[in-house]
């Protein structure tokens, strides 16, 4: 559940969720993330570690550049949840729009 707990507070914010729209994309440098942000660099680390930590974007070296990359398996918690939720709602719905259609019983 802390897994969860961490996926969707890195959710939360915009800018972190900017900066996985951009690594959708394809690899980045800290730089190039960092570029189109009016924020300050080691505000951007934060965000980075939140990502991090919550396993959504991975992180190698390379010479002196560190590559960003989207991990979509750190996704993987968050969509079971929501899956879960949708097919118990999906039911649920299912099941009124049965008893809604039914014809009432004449005596």
């Amino acid at each position: 559940m802390q897994q969860l707990d961490a996926t969707y507070s890195a959710l939360s914010d915009p800018t972190r969720r900017a900066i996985l729209a951009r690594l959708a994309l394809g690899e980045a440098t800290v730089g190039e993330i960092a570029e189109p942000f009016p924020i300050s660099g080691p505000a951007i680390s934060r965000h980075l570690k939140v990502l991090e930590d919550a396993a959504l974007i991975a992180r190698r070296k390379q010479g002196q550049s560190h590559i960003l990359s989207l991990n979509p398996q750190g996704l993987r918690s968050a969509q079971e949840w929501l899956d879960h939720y949708r097919a118990f709602w999906s039911g649920a719905f299912d099941r009124l729009d049965a008893h809604l259609k039914k014809k009432p019983e004449t005596k």
